[in-house]
C-alpha cells in the first residue's frame, strides 16, 4: 500500500448497514460484552486486521502508517450499551431493576427484554411495565404514577407468581437484563432503534477501516482502534491506549434536540461537553478537513454528556482529544439517526486517517520548549521575557 494525498474514498454503505443491524442484535449492556467484542474482532480479521483484548475486555487493533517512529493517533468507540440488572426478585413473581448506565425509566416502560441467567443455554424473556399497568384497573391513577426505576418491574414470560418461581427459572439478583433494540430502517434512510449509541459509531468506524483497506491506502500515521466496553458506566478509554498516541478521536452519538445544532443527516464535531472543551487545534483541524473535502459537518456543544475520551484524559492520557458524532434524536431513549449522517461521518474518518497529525513534529515528543510550539493561535514565549500589555499574534 502507498501513501497519498487525502482523498474521499468509496464507502460501502451496504456493509455499514449490515454491520449496524448485526451489532444491534447482539445484546451488550455494560458488563456483558464478550459476544459483541468477538463479533468486532471477527469483522476486523475479515479484512486482514488482527486485534488483541485487554483483561477488562477492551479490543485493540491498528492500521500501520509509513513511519515506524513518532506519534500515532487513535479512534475510540464503545460497544457497551445501557441496560439493566436484576436488583430483587419480587414476591409477585416479577423483577425489580437497577439501571446500567444513565437512562430514564420513562423510556424503559414497554421495552421487551432478555434476562441472562448463569445458565448460558437459558435466556428468559420479559417486558418492563409500570407498576400500575392496567387502565381498566387503575383508571386515571395510571397517569398519576411517577417516573423512576422503583416505579417499574419486569413481567417475566413464564408462569411464575412468586419469588420461588423466579428462582426455579434460575433467575437471581445480579443477572443482566438487555433491552431489545427493535431496529427498523425506513425507505427514506432513517434508522430507528435502541442502542444506536454507540453501535452506529462502531459500524461507521469498521466501514472506514474497510474503505482504507479496500482502496489500498496507508494512513498518514499509524492509526490505532480502541473498542471499549465500559463507556456507559464512565470508565471508557481509561486503559488500553498505546503510549505513542498523540491524538484521540472518539466516535459517539451527537445530541439532536432543541437548542442543539446536531442533525441526523450530517456529521457532528463536538467542540465541548460536560467535562469541558475538546482540544482547540484538533477540533479545528477536523473542521478544516471536512470543509476542504465537502463533508457535511456541523459543530455543537453538549452539556449533559461525556465520552470515552473523558475517561482517557482523567486516567492521564497525554494526547489531544476530540469527538466526532452521528446525530441521534432521543438519545438513550427511542433513538433515531440517518444513513446520510453515518455516511458523512465515515467519509470524514477516512479523510482524517489519511491526514497527518496537527503538529506531527512537535507531538513526536511528549514535551518541548514553549518558544518552539508551532501554534498560530497563541504567541510563543519571548526570549526577552514578559511584555507589558496584551500579547498579539502580529507582535
Amino acid at each position: 500500500m502507498t501513501a497519498r494525498k487525502p482523498t474521499p474514498l468509496k464507502i460501502d454503505l451496504d456493509y455499514l448497514r449490515q454491520v449496524l443491524l448485526e451489532l444491534l442484535e447482539i445484546p451488550s449492556p455494560s458488563g456483558r460484552t464478550d459476544h459483541v467484542q468477538q463479533y468486532v474482532g471477527e469483522r476486523l480479521s475479515a479484512f486482514g486486521i488482527s486485534s488483541t483484548l485487554t483483561r477488562r475486555g477492551a479490543l485493540s487493533a491498528c492500521l500501520p502508517g509509513p513511519r515506524q517512529t513518532g506519534a500515532d493517533r487513535a479512534i475510540v468507540v464503545h460497544t457497551d450499551t445501557i441496560g439493566g440488572m436484576v436488583k430483587r426478585l419480587k414476591e409477585n413473581g416479577r423483577l425489580e431493576l437497577m439501571q446500567i448506565g444513565t437512562h430514564s425509566a420513562r423510556f424503559a416502560e414497554g421495552a421487551h427484554v432478555r434476562i441472562f441467567t448463569d445458565d448460558l443455554d437459558r435466556v428468559v424473556t420479559g417486558q418492563v411495565l409500570p407498576l400500575k399497568a392496567s387502565g381498566h384497573r387503575y383508571n386515571e391513577a395510571v397517569d398519576l404514577q411517577g417516573v423512576g426505576w422503583e416505579q417499574v418491574e419486569v413481567r417475566v414470560d413464564e408462569p411464575v407468581t412468586d419469588e420461588a418461581g423466579l428462582r426455579a427459572l434460575g433467575i437471581d439478583a445480579g443477572d443482566f437484563v438487555a433491552f431489545l433494540p427493535n431496529p427498523t430502517v425506513t425507505p427514506s434512510g432513517y434508522v430507528k432503534s435502541r442502542h444506536l449509541d454507540d453501535k452506529a459509531g462502531v459500524a461507521a468506524v469498521l466501514t472506514a477501516f474497510k474503505a482504507m483497506v479496500d482502496a489500498g491506502v496507508t494512513p498518514a500515521v499509524t492509526a490505532h482502534l480502541l473498542v471499549t466496553v465500559t463507556e456507559e458506566i464512565g470508565h471508557g478509554a481509561s486503559h488500553g491506549l498505546d503510549p505513542d498516541v498523540a491524538e484521540i478521536v472518539s466516535v459517539d452519538a451527537a445530541v439532536v434536540a432543541p437548542g442543539q445544532q446536531s442533525r441526523e443527516d450530517v456529521a457532528t464535531l463536538a467542540m465541548g461537553d460536560g467535562v469541558g472543551p475538546f482540544d482547540y487545534h484538533l477540533t479545528r483541524n477536523l473542521a478544516a478537513i471536512a470543509r476542504e473535502h465537502g463533508v457535511d459537518l456541523v459543530r455543537d456543544v453538549f452539556e449533559y454528556y461525556r465520552s470515552d475520551v473523558a475517561a482517557a484524559v482523567e486516567a492521564g492520557a497525554h494526547a489531544r482529544v476530540a469527538l466526532l458524532g452521528f446525530g441521534v434524536d432521543a438519545t438513550h431513549g427511542h433513538e433515531r439517526t440517518h444513513l446520510d449522517g453515518l455516511s458523512h461521518l465515515t467519509q470524514l474518518l477516512c479523510l482524517y486517517l489519511q491526514s497527518d497529525l496537527v503538529f506531527p513534529e512537535w507531538d513526536a515528543e511528549p514535551e518541548g520548549d514553549l518558544a518552539d510550539f508551532p501554534s498560530l493561535a497563541v504567541q510563543p514565549a519571548s526570549e526577552e521575557g514578559p511584555r507589558e500589555g496584551p500579547i498579539g499574534i502580529a507582535d
